[in-house]
């Protein structure tokens, strides 16, 4: 019987410093500790989620950057984490030359797509696949948007976030016209919140005003203990799973979870 294709969600934004990575690692450390089997696809080539998931870059002999140009299929360069139930295809300084690999290529934006597609028919398969996305709209964006089901945008409380949003919001739409007609936005968490600093309240109020029922209720606030976790090769809920950013993460996934099954009944 063939296995039940992952739910597959990539966190992008094009930003950098907003919590994308953080988010990522705390988001899959979360789902897996509730039983889910999920891989991460590090697709930054700085590698920061390989980092913050304690894989030393002397460890990645095989990288997402074999998935992209055909060398490896995605089940053969998954490495195991710390976390059990989590395992994840790190990030090299190759897949910084991967547009000039694959620029050619007619399939050049479906190279993702299709290794999660075939990785699908293992008789082990993840119940969710996460990708991390670099910091920018680039041919390694497009890969991931062509391959999910939605995006999770983290958005820090800032003052030009509204901005930054309506591009990557643009590029969505644009993906879903040409290449991936399915994709949606899964949702919009609010990062680095700190609730003493009234441009930040400005800022919630601003973007829920604007998205509505697409940002989650659970808000991750600016924490120190989130901040230090990746020094240590761990995520924040390893780290100390009792400070504020911890629980926020938990939150935000029971959260995610519903939306996914309120998509799935639909």
């Amino acid at each position: 019987m063939q296995s039940q294709k992952p739910r597959i969600i990539t966190v992008a934004n094009q930003k950098g410093g907003v919590g994308k990575t953080t988010t990522a690692i705390n988001l899959a450390t979360a789902l897996a500790a509730i039983g889910e089997r999920v891989l991460i696809v590090d697709l930054d080539p700085q590698g920061n989620a390989s980092t913050g998931l304690g894989i030393d870059r002397q460890d990645r002999v095989v990288s997402s950057y074999d998935v992209l140009t055909g060398a490896l299929d995605l089940i053969a360069a998954a490495l195991p984490t710390a976390v059990p139930g989590l395992s994840i295809v790190p990030s090299t300084l190759d897949l910084l030359g991967i547009e000039m690999e694959i620029s050619s290529a007619p399939d050049r934006v479906l190279r993702l797509r299709k290794a999660i597609l075939k990785a699908a028919e293992s008789p082990t398969p993840f119940t969710y696949v996460l990708i991390d996305c670099p910091p920018s709209l680039n041919l390694l964006t497009l890969n991931s948007m062509a391959a999910a089901d939605s995006v999770l945008v983290p958005l820090q409380c800032e003052f030009f976030a509204l901005e930054g949003l309506s591009q990557l919001l643009e590029t969505v739409q644009q993906v879903r016209e040409s290449i991936n007609p399915d994709l949606s936005i899964q949702g919009i968490v609010l990062t680095m919140y700190d609730g003493r600093n009234n441009l930040a309240n400005q800022v919630v109020d601003d973007v829920r005003a604007h998205m509505g029922e697409k940002v989650y209720e659970t808000i991750i606030p600016r924490n120190v203990r989130v901040s230090e976790a990746p020094s240590y090769g761990k995520p924040a809920i390893l780290y100390d799973l009792k400070c504020a950013g911890s629980q926020a993460y938990l939150q935000l996934a029971s959260e995610v979870i519903r939306r996914e099954r309120r998509l799935r009944a639909a």
